[in-house]
């Protein structure tokens, strides 16, 4: 049976995303999402700010399609919260919901993920 969708009220511009409701968050999902560097890299920017970001703020080294495949993954899997503000889609890391399921998980994997950024930046 697919997990049930928190579905939103349509904001200002008619456009809405689906994010899984707190209760339907898997672990495996969570790393599966953080277990690319791309979307680590989006998860760290986000943690690194209080409220939301644009999507035109990253600076990947990717395609804009492989960005939003990117968004969609870390949104699908509740990682992030994802609304349309206008004609500009912005993020937010969903840490309270992360937080409450898998305590002290999303601050050690950032912890880790600065950790090994040092490390390589150092051996470069």
């Amino acid at each position: 049976m697919p997990a049930q969708r928190e579905h939103k009220q349509p904001s200002p511009s008619g456009r809405s995303l689906e994010h899984p409701d707190r209760a339907d968050i898997r672990l495996e999902g969570v790393l599966h999402a953080l277990s690319d560097p791309m979307r680590l890299q989006i998860v760290r920017d986000l943690a690194a700010v209080e409220g939301e970001l644009n999507c035109s703020v990253f600076d990947l080294p990717v395609s804009k399609s492989t960005t939003t495949h990117h968004f969609r993954v870390l949104r699908e899997n509740g990682v992030v919260q994802q609304i349309y503000r206008g004609t500009a889609k912005m993020n937010a890391l969903r840490r309270d919901d992360l937080e409450a399921l898998f305590p002290g998980l999303i601050g050690s994997v950032l912890t880790a993920a600065s950790l090994q950024a040092t490390r390589l930046e150092a051996a470069s």
